[in-house]
Parts: structure tokens; C-alpha cells; sequence
């Protein structure tokens, strides 16, 4: 999809490894110092570049996840066995290492702290990133609308902020539902917290907002489980142009 250009904030910035924390075994917080940083949307990217010294450069975009802020930016990357960018990222960048940024990027899939509505999120994998800036952005505003998260992930171990969701459920007026899809049944059977399985309508119906709720929906993951998500949510009674999604893989 095309993306119109917003003067200023499409120029390559520098930006300084500061920390890094693993999540996961294969998913790593990365945060970043970037002078000149105009600050973010919850739910908005960035590109990175990494630039070799013999001139060879790789590029790809990783949604932010943090909440909204001058001069930082906050990125979580899933470590691919084959990805150029994701395998520095998520594995061998350490405080002081720079490389490019650029952003934000998007307006569409993007969650204001304004807004009132319940809000409905959807994520698979680490599609949880985008919208752990949005639940992050919705404790920093201290709204009081009611979140609801349902979290598909192959296992526990594979749960990104894993703690902090644990412990944002506990403070605030957030609800987690997990989906374990290769977890043995033992470990993934405590509805409504966690289920076996992939999203399916009975696990939608019994753990989202009705349409008449009205909330804001935002679905990230894989093209298959957005779509599948999309599907679901249509069929339930929410409206698709209600039905704001990022997907990422084959399509």
C-alpha cells in the first residue's frame, strides 16, 4: 500500500543503541536513542537500515513499540533464521551499536488515546508488537476504556511481554486471552484466560466486545491469521471498514 510522504519524517536519522532486554528466546527489545525524533502514533513502523562497510545495505520495517516519545523509539524484533536484519537485530546488536531509522511511518493502523471506545485487539506472533504500544499509550493517557487483548502464540515460552501483560492485567481495566496453538492441552485449557488451538468464532465470542459495543478493532499477525480474524469478526456483526489490520508474510 502506498503511503503519502510527511515532510521530515521520512529522512534517514541515526539512531544509538541505549539497552536491550530479550522477551523471548527469538524476540529481543531494542531501545533506541534518535536525536531529532518527531515522536509517534501507537501503532505506527519504522524502517531500519543497516549499512555493511564494504557499502552493502538490507532494509525492512519493524512496527514500534513503545509508547509515544521524543528522541526514543522503542522496536521488539523476532529473530528469522534466515533474515538479514531481524538476526543483527535480535542477536548480536548491543548498547552503542547505530545504524538507520527512518519514520514514522503509517497512519491508518493507528490508535489515538482520545478515543473513548472499547478497544479490541488481535494479535498473532509477534503482531503483538504494534499493539503493545497501544496498550502502553492507553495506560500513559490513564484511560479507562476496557482493552481486550486475545493473544495467538505457539506456546507459553513464545509469549512477548509475557510479565508486563501479566502484570498490566493485574492494574488496569485490560483483559488477556491466549491462544496456544502447539502447547500440549494441559497447558493452553484455561478458558477464558487461554485456550487450544487457533481463533476460531466460539473463543471470538466469548472473549471480545459485541458490535453494539462499538469498539476499535486492530488485527496484527501473519497474512492467515488476519485474514482469518477479519473473517471471524465480519461474521460476528462488526463492520469491515471498523476492522483496521497489519499483516505481514505471504499473502
Amino acid at each position: 500500500m502506498a503511503r503519502a510522504a510527511v515532510p521530515g519524517r521520512l529522512s534517514w536519522r541515526v539512531a544509538t543503541v541505549k539497552e536491550t532486554r530479550d522477551e523471548t528466546a527469538t524476540a529481543r527489545t531494542l531501545l533506541l536513542d534518535v536525536p531529532g525524533w518527531p515522536g509517534h502514533l501507537p501503532g505506527q513502523h519504522v524502517a531500519v537500515k543497516l549499512t555493511a562497510e564494504d557499502g552493502y545495505s538490507a532494509q525492512r520495517d519493524y512496527s514500534i513499540a513503545g509508547p509515544p516519545s521524543d528522541g526514543r523509539v522503542e522496536l521488539t524484533v523476532q529473530r528469522l533464521d534466515d533474515g538479514e536484519v531481524s538476526s543483527y537485530l535480535a542477536g548480536v546488536a548491543e548498547p552503542g551499536d547505530q545504524f538507520e531509522v527512518r519514520g514514522p511511518i503509517g497512519g491508518w493502523f493507528a490508535w489515538r488515546a482520545a478515543d473513548p471506545r472499547p478497544l479490541l485487539l488481535l494479535a498473532g506472533g509477534s503482531g503483538v508488537v504494534p499493539l503493545m504500544s497501544m496498550i502502553r499509550t492507553h495506560a500513559q493517557a490513564g484511560s479507562q476504556a476496557p482493552v481486550r487483548l486475545i493473544y495467538s502464540a505457539r506456546t507459553p515460552a513464545d509469549v512477548i511481554y509475557a510479565t508486563e501483560l501479566a502484570e498490566r492485567v493485574r492494574v488496569s481495566p485490560l483483559t488477556v486471552t491466549y491462544l496456544y496453538t502447539r502447547a500440549p492441552l494441559s497447558m493452553a485449557a484455561d478458558p477464558p484466560r487461554s485456550y487450544p488451538g487457533r481463533l476460531n468464532a466460539k473463543v471470538l465470542a466469548a472473549t471480545s466486545f459485541p458490535p453494539q459495543a462499538n469498539p476499535a478493532i486492530f488485527a496484527c499477525g501473519p497474512s492467515g491469521f488476519v485474514e482469518t480474524a477479519s473473517d471471524l469478526l465480519v461474521a460476528a456483526g462488526h463492520l469491515p471498514g471498523m476492522i483496521k489490520t497489519e499483516r505481514f508474510g505471504p499473502t
